[in-house]
């Protein structure tokens, strides 16, 4: 018997293996202990006996509960390629005309408004920003809900005006901080911190700090860095000036020795490897002069 071989994913149905001819009675037996199967919950099963990896997991919810089912939260975004922690049970939406059996690990939400869903490797994710803000409507703490929605204009997959017209067109019970959140997003320095750090991912550079502002020796403000290497006095600038921010001429950091790296929003964009390589070149240049003799203000370690 080739099943394993014949289900790529290694999940099948009871169903499926009555059709291959396995019997109920044979199938709890390889699903036993010593067996090489392992059943995940009613009526779907494992072809290996091995823990099942979160994919398999998401592929075992589908299988479970019917095609019509659609996963959303940190699953529908970690899918995507967004670096966000995965939560303990598997969120899902439900069409309100089923009723969903009790299952451990599994978190189905009926609702009427089914989203379109994009299949990636069989499994159903929700658009990015149900998914953002279905996992933020479970968070408590504002500042998790603030990070939360900026996940996907932080990785450029939606913008703010797509995540409250889904707001808006959900159910208004229980929105009251999530809508207060998204009234604090700043979606242009969102989406640039994304893209810088999407930037940075392919570079042979330490982390930076994030969002500096630099000093003299006097303690003087003399200029603001998007990312700062403060061992070595490289300063990166990617956003352009806010109105009725402070106005810093680019002369005054690097006369002091700073070895500073400009580029722009759509530079990050349209050629990040360039902007990447340029980098490199400064992180070289600043590393064989002594750091300048400035201070830091308002440092933050990682990208917002």
């Amino acid at each position: 018997m080739a099943l394993s071989n014949t289900c790529e994913s290694g999940i099948i149905t009871s169903r499926e293996l009555r059709k291959a001819g396995v019997t109920a009675r044979h199938a709890a037996k390889l699903c036993g202990p010593g067996g090489p199967w392992r059943r995940l919950m009613p009526g779907v099963i494992l072809l290996r006996d091995s823990a099942p990896t979160r994919l398999q997991l998401l592929q075992a919810a589908v299988a479970r509960f019917g095609p019509d089912v659609v996963v959303t939260g940190a699953d529908a975004l970690r899918a995507r390629g967004v670096d966000c922690p995965v939560t303990r049970e598997v969120h899902l939406l439900v069409p309100d005309y089923r009723r969903m059996p009790a299952e451990p690990g599994m978190l189905p939400r009926r609702t009427t408004r089914m989203p379109p869903p994009t299949l990636i490797d069989g499994v159903p994710f929700a658009p990015p920003a149900r998914a953002a803000l279905d996992l933020a409507r479970l968070e408590l703490d504002p500042a998790r809900i603030d990070e939360l929605i900026s996940l996907p204009l932080y990785w450029g997959l939606c913008t703010l005006e797509e995540l409250k017209e889904e707001l808006d067109a959900g159910n208004r019970r229980g929105s009251a901080a999530v809508r207060a959140a998204l009234r604090r997003v700043d979606p242009e320095e969102t989406y640039a911190c994304g893209l810088a750090k999407q930037a940075l991912d392919g570079c042979p550079l330490p982390s930076p700090s994030w969002n500096v502002t630099i000093c003299d020796r006097r303690g003087r403000p003399i200029g603001a860095a998007d990312a700062w290497w403060d061992d070595i006095g490289l300063a990166w600038q990617f956003r352009a000036p806010r109105q009725g921010a402070a106005n810093f001429h680019p002369l005054a950091l690097t006369a002091t020795g700073t070895v500073l790296v400009r580029c722009t929003i759509d530079q990050l964009r349209k050629v990040p490897k360039e902007v990447a390589t340029e980098l490199v070149r400064g992180y070289a240049e600043a590393a064989r002069t002594p750091r300048p003799k400035v201070r830091t203000i308002g440092q933050i370690d990682d990208a917002a």
